[in-house]
């Protein structure tokens, strides 16, 4: 799906880029306490640190606020595991490199992730295939990490064991933003990802054995 831009009147993108994540910190805090139904423009642009012509320079509608919350989740998972991991990718170690960078990513934007689920009902039918399709392209990550290993040799598995693996990956990272004031009780946010990344490893070898 081809990406949704956001329009903007304003043309210098590093001001662009400022006052989005102004606006999403702003908008994530008002959604998260009212809903998104609840709160206004207005009151995004106070939170946001400026006044609402302003915040019309660099949106249109409210629902562009969701979608921005939705990239900016995206592209700081894509930004993550492309650092190093893309040009190393086809073992074990750089798939247990991914895990913890995701599951840290889902650690420091629990609130952005909240949001998202909780407020996707409120996009328009034609909206929601977006957000949808952005959470399937961060699914389809891991199955990229999955099938470099399965590739080199490291990891024998079906398409369609590779492919449910990247959704347990995906939906594991989201359990630590979803359960965490329960998990915190009984581990660290690294014990978490070691327990989590044991248990997935020792299963995918156990395939390997199997074969």
């Amino acid at each position: 799906m081809k990406k949704r831009e956001v329009h903007a009147s304003v043309k210098d993108e590093r001001l662009v880029k400022k006052r989005r994540n102004q606006m999403i910190k702003g908008a994530v805090t008002l959604f998260k306490e009212k809903g998104f139904h609840r709160t206004t423009t207005r009151e995004i642009a106070k939170a946001s640190g400026f006044s609402i012509g302003t915040l019309y320079e660099y949106i249109r509608t409210k629902e562009d606020v969701l979608y921005l919350v939705c990239d900016s989740i995206y592209d700081e998972v894509k930004e993550r595991l492309q650092k190093d991991l893309y040009q190393n990718v086809g073992t074990i170690e750089s798939l247990k490199l991914g895990i913890a960078y995701y599951f840290k990513v889902i650690d420091e934007m629990q609130d952005e992730v909240l949001v998202m689920y909780q407020e996707a009902k409120s996009l328009t039918k034609d909206a929601l295939p977006y957000v949808l399709n952005k959470e399937m392209e961060m699914v389809g990550m891991f199955e990229h990490l999955l099938r470099k290993c399965k590739e080199n040799g490291e990891l024998a598995v079906s398409e369609k064991q590779l492919k449910l693996i990247a959704h347990n990956i995906f939906v594991q990272g989201q359990m630590w933003g979803f359960r965490r004031w329960a998990l915190q009780k009984m581990y660290t946010l690294d014990e978490f990802i070691e327990l989590q990344t044991h248990l997935l490893i020792h299963g995918l070898r156990e395939e390997v054995t199997k074969k």
